[in-house]
């Protein structure tokens, strides 16, 4: 539970004095789409792993 909330955290704190608004926007939500693409690849993997690496 304390990772969550390290991570938490440090996004916060990376977002918190930035100007312009929109950049800030751009970017969580380009983080959101960057955390939904690893968690897939991971998922895709997995998947591979599990059936044999059969394609």
């Amino acid at each position: 539970m304390g990772t969550i909330i390290h991570f938490t955290n440090l996004y916060k704190e990376a977002f918190a004095n930035c100007k312009p608004k929109a950049v800030v926007v751009a970017l969580k939500i380009y983080s959101v789409f960057c955390a939904l693409m690893l968690l897939m690849a991971l998922y895709a993997l997995s998947y591979r792993a599990v059936n044999g690496w059969d394609f």
